[in-house]
């Protein structure tokens, strides 16, 4: 990161706060040792991943382990844990360069699996023996971890499980008895992180070792994709468990369990970057040598504008990740405990889940146009885009479902609020009072992008607008209202992924980057789409929560925010599909 020093804004005060450019982490602050980490992983893949493809596909789990030691070999396998228990001691934002890069496969579901929910349970709650024990093999790749909290019954509602833990007559086991469902690499786990209610009631977290008696598993499932990573149910039938594998404290389950599924949907945004940047260039390469009519399709107008529209949503999820990236970093602030790190994540939760919600969506919009690229070919196994449309498809449903994200980004918004961590209130009535005063439109911001900067900020009052008027007309039962609560999500989304563009856009320029002015285009293309779906959005809050005259006057002063001229999004499009179609993919 850069030597400079930044305001740093707290979780969620990009609503509240205007940042400089200078305060925006961007994927071309990354330094020399992430550069070579990229390399390195996206050599691995291209090397030992990608070729063996299909044999992984088959479930070949001794190749799946063989690949995760080579990993360990390199250090990949614990970026996050400290040198001193076998792991690298390396940054927040290169676990997010080894995320994006080896992504792409289903080998990337049972490394991810491994590295995050895998080890990371043990690494941030386990005490010293535990630690010893367990975090030197994991980071070698010697023993591999699983996690293990869904249920038959237990989903989005993780603290209704079922599974039981009973302290032995002797005090020296615990008992569990449960089921677990879709437990990502159970086939070849060594080590399961289980939660379990200590006598039906205490929600707690144990460690059990796969030769654990009274541990089974179910047969695989047959899954609609990622069909290489391994998925069974895991079964407990008095299995015993040392009491020393209790992980934490009885009935603290449930921090380990929230804290862990931060960490995953930090990283999940930049695994759908990677697995979306793999994905244009197979769409590049086919539209290049596919003819029709006498001239690869590349050249038709409407297969450029995918292409160009793949590449700008890319170009606005890899700016958000990345940014988030630089502000955990920022928190962390070089100390790197467990206890920071948590910290460092729970204080940006916020923008985790909106990068989950968002790249997990613009991912599932590029295989989707992959596929039709490719016309019926895209149809047929044989092709690329077939699995990459079905594997990308879990990413909505799993790290939280993308309905349980949007609720959560406004839960923890609120709350936020209401403990004085984000002065949400006060945006909130300085916007009210802006319209009530009359006070002219914000004057055009100078310098590069200043209209766009503009109109950001214009979605930023119209978000705040919106949301207030929800909270001073629903209050009772707003969290009944959750259709609207997920459309106050969008909006602070679309903000966020909005504004991350325009400062790291404005930032290259302020640098003379000589990709500025493709990033410049890139920015225009994605705002002047995302500006329509934020007024859409937010005319539905409005009119779900309110009626009548003081409807008109909300819709009014709406309008006043968005004020703006449509760009030529053809030029722009246009403009982008080139740079796409010269480099054989993501552009930048």
């Amino acid at each position: 990161m850069e030597t400079k020093e930044r305001t740093v804004l707290p979780g969620g005060g990009f609503l509240v706060t205007r940042s400089s450019p200078e305060d925006a982490f961007t994927p071309e602050d990354l330094d020399e040792s992430h550069r070579m980490v990229r390399k390195a992983a996206a050599d691995f893949m291209e090397r030992e991943v990608l070729p063996r493809d299909a044999q992984l596909e088959k479930q070949d789990w001794e190749l799946t382990r063989s690949l995760l030691r080579k990993l360990g070999e390199l250090g990949f396998l614990a970026p996050d844990l400290p040198e001193e228990y076998g792991g690298g001691g390396m940054d927040s934002l290169t676990s997010l360069v080894l995320a994006e890069e080896l992504s792409g496969s289903s080998f990337s579901v049972s490394y991810g699996g491994h590295v995050g929910i895998g080890t990371l349970p043990i690494a941030f709650f386990g005490n010293e023996d535990q630690k010893r024990r367990y975090l030197p093999p994991m980071a070698r790749g010697e023993k591999i971890g699983a996690y293990a909290l869904t249920e038959p019954t237990a989903g989005s509602d993780a603290l209704s499980i079922r599974t039981r833990a009973t302290l032995s007559p002797d005090g020296r086991f615990y008992l569990l008895s449960g089921q677990k469902q879709f437990i990502t690499n159970a086939a070849f786990a060594d080590v399961f992180t289980v939660y379990a209610k200590v006598d039906g009631e205490h929600f707690t977290a144990f460690i059990v070792d796969r030769d654990t008696e009274g541990l089974s598993l179910g047969d695989e499932e047959h899954k609609l994709g990622v069909k290489g990573s391994s998925t069974r149910s895991v079964f407990l039938e008095n299995a015993k468990v040392p009491v020393e594998n209790l992980l934490g404290e009885v009935g603290k389950g449930h921090r380990i369990a929230f804290n862990i599924l931060n960490l995953g949907r930090f990283k999940i945004g930049a695994a759908c970057l990677g697995a979306g940047k793999k994905a244009l260039r197979h769409a590049v390469a086919y539209a290049r040598e596919r003819r029709q009519f006498g001239k690869p399709i590349a050249e038709f107008g409407l297969i450029r504008q995918k292409l160009a529209r793949m590449a700008v949503g890319l170009y606005a999820v890899e700016s958000m990740v990345y940014r988030t990236g630089g502000l955990v970093e920022a928190a962390v602030g070089g100390i790197r405990t467990g206890q920071e790190v948590l910290r460092a994540l729970e204080e940006y939760a916020i923008e985790s889940s909106m990068n989950k919600v968002f790249a997990t969506e613009v991912l599932d919009f590029v295989v989707d146009e992959v596929l039709q690229i490719y016309g019926g070919y895209g149809y047929i196994e044989d092709y690329p885009a077939a699995r990459g449309y079905r594997d990308a498809r879990i990413n909505r449903i799993w790290e939280g479902t993308n309905e349980i994200n949007r609720l959560l980004i406004v839960d923890m918004l609120t709350k936020r609020a209401l403990r004085g961590r984000l002065d949400l209130m006060g945006a909130i009535q300085r916007v009210a009072g802006e319209l009530t005063a009359g006070t002219p439109d914000t004057a055009l911001a100078e310098g590069p992008l200043g209209e766009e900067a503009r109109l950001v900020e214009g979605m930023g009052k119209a978000t705040l607008l919106v949301a207030g008027v929800a909270v001073q007309k629903q209050l009772d039962r707003l969290e009944e209202l959750q259709e609207v609560l997920g459309w106050i999500a969008d909006l602070a989304t679309e903000v966020f992924a909005a504004e991350s563009a325009v400062l790291r856009a404005q930032k290259a320029a302020a640098r003379q980057d000589p990709k500025a002015a493709l990033l410049a285009t890139l920015t225009r293309a994605y705002v002047y789409e995302a500006l329509p779906r934020v007024e859409s959005a937010a005319r539905h809050v409005l009119a779900a929560v309110d009626e009548g005259d003081s409807l008109r006057t909300e819709l009014a002063g709406l309008r006043r925010f968005l004020r703006y001229t449509p760009a030529n999004l053809v030029a722009l499009q246009r403009a982008v599909a080139d740079a796409v179609v010269q480099v054989g993919g993501y552009p930048v």
